[in-house]
């Protein structure tokens, strides 16, 4: 059975208020022409769990985030995700900063329908300090008490690879899956973009196939649909659109031109407008 969706029909099935996952990874991978389906959407109070990128900070720089869950929000080349860094400092968003291995563990916790997962991760750090719910257990067998890192039960999980059938399995061809498969698994519903939906036989070596149709509510066909986050081997990241948009996010002005320029399109309009972004530094 096909799945074939647009990034708006998946985004009609979202509702304000829930729990989204977003996988990649920093600048990596993201689903970013669903966080720009969102951005046009008049979704609002989202939980966002993500090792956060622009996809992040996007959402925050909209309004569109309340709560953030995450084990950093980075640009990968450029540090500090400059929009996020913004709502932090305006207090604009809530926040629950764990370690890196903590949102392993609470994706996996929920993928297995476990209410926690004890682990060390966090331990003797200020991730306990700073959000005081997190509670400790004790080793049944007489070891240290571990933390008990909670599930992250999503709503919903978006994420992208670089091949998928029309049915939901998935091929990443790039160095790393992530963490895709635990989101998807621990959503009630994933939905996949992917550079190119193809016949099953054709997603390449089965050990990169690690999203199956069971775990995917819909597939959306986006061609460069990561960008501007790199989506290897298929493209790096832009670079010079990241700094571009990093610099605007530094100023109010500058984002209101960014956002008139480059978001309140439709998709299409969007990947018209980095072309002739590259194409006006080329000239220049």
């Amino acid at each position: 059975m096909s799945k074939r969706m647009t990034e708006d029909q998946v985004v009609s099935e979202l509702r304000s208020g829930m729990t989204i996952g977003i996988g990649g990874w920093g600048s990596r991978r993201k689903p970013m022409s669903l966080v720009r389906a969102i951005l046009r959407s008049d979704l609002k109070d989202l939980t966002v769990v993500s090792y956060g990128g622009p996809d992040v900070g996007l959402l925050c720089a909209a309004g569109k985030a309340k709560k953030l869950v995450y084990g950093f929000v980075s640009l990968d080349s450029i540090p500090l995700e400059p929009n996020f860094q913004n709502a932090r400092k305006a207090g604009a968003v809530e926040v629950r900063e764990w370690d890196e291995g903590m949102v392993q563990w609470g994706l996996y916790a929920a993928s297995l329908r476990l209410p926690f997962l004890p682990t060390r991760a966090g331990l003797g750090s200020d991730v306990v300090t700073y959000d005081p719910s997190l509670k400790t257990v004790a080793d049944p067998y007489g070891g240290d008490d571990l933390l008990a890192v909670p599930a992250l039960h999503l709503d919903a999980a978006l994420v992208h690879l670089n091949v998928a059938d029309e049915r939901g399995n998935a091929a990443f061809h790039g160095p790393d899956l992530y963490f895709d498969d635990l989101y998807c698994q621990a959503a009630e519903k994933a939905y996949l973009s992917c550079e190119r939906i193809v016949p099953a036989g054709e997603l390449g070596e089965l050990t990169r196939t690690r999203i199956a149709r069971w775990m995917v509510a819909g597939v959306i066909e986006a061609p460069n649909g990561a960008h501007f986050t790199s989506c290897d081997p298929d493209y790096p990241r832009d670079e010079a659109f990241q700094k571009e948009y990093a610099t605007a996010a530094k100023d109010p002005e500058l984002w209101k031109a960014f956002e008139q320029r480059f978001l309140l399109g439709d998709e299409a309009a969007y990947q018209e407008a980095v072309k002739a972004f590259h194409a006006e530094r080329s000239a220049a």
